[in-house]
C-alpha cells in the first residue's frame, strides 16, 4: 500500500480507526512526522489532539539500547534488567536523564507553547506515528501515555515493518496498522513524498486542532530607510493581522536576546514582528549616531511605510532604552499608522517636545529599581496626551534581568497591543 503523503495517510488511518470515535478518545502524535497524520485522524474522529514526547533513555557508549524512557509530568521508566545487565550506576543514569530531560521539556515547549497538556487520566488514547520501523519510540510513548493514567492505548500507524507490528501487538490493548508490507525497509518507501516536517509545522497544526491562530512566519528582510538597506526579520501575522515594530536601544541590534523574548512571547499571542537595525554597522561605532533620536524616528517612520507594502495591518511598536524615544517621535507625526506604543525602560524625555503630539495609546514600563529611569517616565507622562499609562515591575531593574520580570514586561506588551490592535481592528 502506497500513500500519497502524510495527510492522505492519517485520512484513511481514521476512517479504521473509526469505531473508537465513540470511546472519547485523545489522539496523540509523534514528532513531528507522526503529527501530519494524528491531525487528520483527530478530526475525522472529532478527538482533541496533542502531541506525545518521549525520550529514550540510552545506556552510555551504547546510546541504541535503551534502559528506559521519560515523558511529560515527570514520568519515568527504567528497565532494571537492562540496567543490571549494563552495568549502570546510579550515576551513569542521573546523567543520562538529566541530559534528556533537558531536552524533553525543550521540546515539549516548542511544539506546545503556552498550552496545556490535555489531561490522559481514565481516557482512551491513540498514539499515532507516521510509520513504524523498529517500534521502540512507539512503545516508549504508549507506556508513557499508561503512566499519565490512560485507560486504553491503541497504537495506530498506516504502515509498519511486519516484525514490529507482531512483536507490538502483544504490548499495546490495540494495533491498528494499514499495511505490514513482507518487503518493509523504510518507512519511507511507503510515500509518494515523505520530505520532514519541520517543527512549525508541527505547532501550526496544534494550534489549528485547538482552536488558536497559527503561528506566525519568519523571514529575513532588507528595510529600506533613511536612504540606506537594514537587515531584518518579519514575522508576519496569520491573516494579515497586526505587526508590532520593535526599536532597540543604544548599543543593541536585531539580535538584542530581550527584544527577541518580548517579539516570541507577542508572536504566540498572534502578533507579528519586525526586528531590524536602526544603524549600519558604521554608524553604531558613531556614539552621536546612537542618540540622534530625530534620525532613528525618521528611520522607524521609513520602516513603517515599508511595512505598510509588505505587511498590511495594524502597526505598533515596541521601543526599549533611546528606541522608546524615537518610537514616541515617530508615533506623533500623522500619517505614519502607528497605533500603539510600549516603552521598555524607555527615555521618552528625549522625545522632546513631540510629547504632547503622540496620539497612539501609550504604555510605559519601567523597573522599580531603576529609580532614574522611572522619574524620567512620570515626568514624560504628565505631558502625554494620549491615552496611557505607567506600569512599575517592583524589583527590575534597567535591563529587567530579575526572574520572571521580562516574562511580566512580555505579557503586558501583549496584552497592550491585543487591546489596541487586535481588538479594535476587528
Amino acid at each position: 500500500m502506497l500513500f500519497t503523503d502524510r495527510t492522505e495517510a492519517g485520512q484513511r488511518l481514521a476512517e479504521a480507526l473509526a469505531p473508537l470515535a465513540q470511546s472519547d478518545p485523545v489522539v496523540l502524535g509523534l514528532p513531528r512526522g507522526g503529527v501530519p497524520v494524528a491531525f487528520e485522524v483527530a478530526r475525522e474522529l472529532g478527538a482533541p489532539l496533542d502531541v506525545i514526547v518521549v525520550r529514550k533513555l540510552g545506556v552510555p557508549h551504547h546510546p541504541e539500547l535503551g534502559f528506559g524512557a521519560i515523558g511529560e509530568g515527570g514520568v519515568r521508566i527504567i528497565s532494571d534488567d537492562i540496567v543490571r545487565r549494563g552495568g549502570l550506576s546510579e550515576a551513569d543514569i542521573t546523567e543520562v536523564e538529566r541530559a534528556e530531560t533537558s531536552e524533553l521539556l525543550r521540546r515539549a515547549q516548542a511544539f506546545r507553547g503556552d498550552r496545556p497538556r490535555v489531561p490522559l487520566a481514565g481516557r482512551t488514547v491513540i498514539v499515532v506515528d507516521d510509520g513504524i520501523a523498529t517500534g521502540a519510540t512507539a512503545l516508549a510513548a504508549c507506556t508513557v501515555a499508561r503512566a499519565q493514567g490512560a485507560a486504553h492505548v491503541a497504537l495506530a500507524a498506516p504502515v509498519a515493518s511486519p516484525d514490529a507490528a507482531a512483536r507490538l501487538r502483544g504490548e499495546v490493548d490495540e494495533l491498528v496498522c494499514l499495511s505490514t508490507p513482507p518487503g518493509f525497509s523504510a518507512v519511507g518507501q511507503w510515500y509518494r513524498d515523505f520530505d520532514q516536517t519541520p517543527d512549525e509545522d508541527v505547532v501550526a497544526l496544534l494550534a489549528r486542532a485547538a482552536g488558536r491562530p497559527a503561528p506566525a512566519t519568519a523571514s529575513e528582510v532588507d528595510v529600506e530607510a533613511g536612504g540606506v538597506v537594514l537587515p531584518g526579520e518579519l514575522t508576519t501575522a496569520p491573516g494579515g493581522g497586526a505587526v508590532v515594530m520593535f526599536a532597540h536601544g543604544s548599543g543593541s541590534s536585531r539580535h538584542s536576546p530581550r527584544n527577541r523574548s518580548v517579539a516570541a512571547a507577542l508572536n504566540r499571542a498572534g502578533l507579528g514582528t519586525l526586528l531590524f537595525d536602526l544603524l549600519t554597522p558604521a554608524e553604531e561605532a558613531e556614539r552621536a549616531s546612537v542618540f540622534d533620536i530625530e534620525t532613528l524616528a525618521d528611520r522607524l517612520m521609513d520602516a513603517a511605510g515599508w511595512l505598510r507594502r509588505h505587511a498590511p495591518g495594524p502597526l505598533g511598536v515596541f521601543g526599549a532604552s533611546t528606541g522608546a524615544a524615537a518610537a514616541l517621535r515617530a508615533a506623533a507625526v500623522a500619517g505614519t499608522g502607528i497605533g500603539a506604543v510600549v516603552s521598555r525602560g524607555g527615555r521618552p524625555d528625549l522625545a522632546g517636545d513631540l510629547l504632547g503630539e503622540v496620539r497612539a495609546p501609550t504604555l510605559l514600563i519601567v523597573g522599580g529599581r531603576d529609580p532614574r529611569v522611572l522619574e524620567l517616565n512620570r515626568q514624560a507622562q504628565a505631558e502625554l496626551r494620549c491615552e496611557n499609562r505607567l506600569d512599575v515591575i517592583p524589583e527590575a531593574t534597567h535591563l529587567f534581568e530579575e526572574p520572571g520580570a521580562l516574562d511580566e514586561v512580555a505579557e503586558l506588551a501583549r496584552a497592550w497591543f491585543t487591546a489596541h490592535l487586535t481588538d479594535r481592528a476587528g
